[in-house]
């Protein structure tokens, strides 16, 4: 690990290496134990910061500002955009029509090949039934 590479991990998140990524955490942590001289002041402007992020107060719109925003968005003529959806819209229509098209084709193919498969079949047991002498054998034609 560079020097320039620690101080980068420290600028971008902080000075607990919990929050490092996991790939250069080990890296981090043992150029921080080789040099600590240098990399003291780094990490103790980082800690700085950090503890003044976490003592800072966060702040929640109330519910009046949001309902004022809101209003001031209808009267202006503002209204929720579905632009953005439409395409997966269409996209998920076009998809479910391929699909059903596909189930109707195979239960087509299905029924077609079925018939066909069949035709030999009853094409047999019709002469195998009328090669028989019995009048018993002749009615199960039927």
């Amino acid at each position: 690990m560079t020097t320039e590479r620690f101080l980068a991990l420290v600028a971008a998140y902080g000075a607990a290496a919990r929050r490092w990524p996991e790939a250069e955490r080990a890296a981090g942590q043992a150029f921080a134990a080789a040099e600590p001289d240098f990399i003291a002041p780094a990490l103790a402007e980082a800690d700085a910061a950090d503890a003044l992020l976490h003592a800072s107060r966060m702040t929640h719109p109330s519910i009046a500002l949001r309902d004022r925003v809101i209003a001031s968005a209808a009267v202006a003529g503002l209204k929720a955009r579905r632009e953005g959806r439409r395409w997966l819209d269409r996209l998920a229509l076009t998809l479910g029509a391929g699909w059903a098209a596909a189930a109707c084709a195979g239960i087509v193919a299905g029924v077609m090949m079925t018939a066909y498969l069949t035709a030999d079949v009853q094409a047999d047991a019709v002469l195998y039934q009328a090669s028989l002498l019995g009048v018993d054998d002749a009615e199960v034609l039927g």
